[in-house]
């Protein structure tokens, strides 16, 4: 499993601040440890959320969120008549695609995080209802909301996986560090 967070920037706040997102991301990818494609896009709750969806989901919110940071517009555009598009594998979309296409955001966002000169600039938020008319936020929150964004999903997961198989996080974390040879 690759990790995005160089050593180095460990020390400081953004190192702090990516090492968390780092963790939940974790947390996710770990919830797909071993399943099949079936498993992994089915909903064994009462919510609809699969594991495959999650997964495409937040790598999506993550690279919408670092696209308007940068002032440009997201790889996908969502509006409510296909929102819930990004909660689903579609196509020839696989767990390991989205995976794939997930390390890929993450390395984005380490690169943009360390390079922006102060967590303290701002960007526009997106004109939506849920948002002031007219609202910024800084790097520090953009940092700060990826990492409440992907550990609810994350908590999800956790809930979903166990649903699945019985499998709990701890018991996750064992397997991986089994299978790495830690």
């Amino acid at each position: 499993m690759v990790t995005h967070v160089s050593a180095e920037a460990h020390g400081d706040e953004r190192g702090a601040l990516l090492a968390f997102i780092e963790e939940q991301r974790g947390g996710i990818r770990r919830s797909v440890l071993g399943l099949t494609e079936e498993q992994a896009a089915s909903r064994p709750s009462a919510s609809g959320l699969s594991l495959g969806g999650l997964v495409k989901h937040v790598a999506e919110v993550e690279q919408s969120w670092i696209a308007r940071a940068k002032q440009e517009a997201p790889a996908v555009e969502r509006d409510e008549s296909n929102w819930h598009e990004c909660f689903q594998l579609a196509g020839d979309e696989t767990v390991a695609s989205q995976l794939a296409y997930w390390e890929k955001v993450a390395a984005e966002t380490e690169a943009f995080l360390c390079a922006v000169p102060s967590l303290d600039d701002t960007f526009p938020l997106p004109s939506q209802p849920w948002f002031p008319p007219e609202g910024r936020v800084s790097m520090r929150w953009l940092a700060l909301h990826l990492i409440r964004e992907t550990a609810r999903h994350a908590g999800h997961a956790d809930i979903i996986r166990e649903s699945l198989d019985g499998a709990t996080a701890f018991e996750l974390v064992a397997r991986e560090r089994g299978s790495s040879g830690e």
